[in-house]
């Protein structure tokens, strides 16, 4: 009898995907939210193989959650980093500079 896929690792892998660029494009809070909830979905299935490991295939679970527990360590930085500028009042100067560094790279 061929295994079955568990019934949420496509969207664990979808969730690891998303929250990994996430994590670099929202300033870490999407990402964290997303790797939350591809952790979540990944417990769930971890449960679900250990009631029935002869029954499903837990091939790439484990790849899966590695990416999502990075992307939410990833995230988490970005995170706590952006609530420090914005608690010190450094977050426009921040901006600021990232403007200057935009416009440098469209002259070039």
């Amino acid at each position: 009898m061929e295994k079955q896929k568990l019934p949420n690792q496509t969207a664990i892998i979808i969730l690891g995907l998303t929250s990994f660029v996430g994590c670099c494009c929202t300033n870490g809070v999407l990402g964290v939210i997303l790797a939350y909830i591809g952790l979540h979905l990944a417990k769930k299935d971890e449960k679900l193989y250990a009631e029935n490991p002869e029954v499903y295939d837990i091939s790439s679970l484990n790849t899966w959650k590695t990416v999502n527990l990075i992307s939410l360590i990833i995230s988490s930085i970005f995170v706590i980093w952006l609530i420090y500028l914005l608690v010190t009042g450094d977050f426009q100067e921040s901006m600021e500079q990232y403007r200057i560094l935009m416009e440098q790279f469209q002259n070039q």
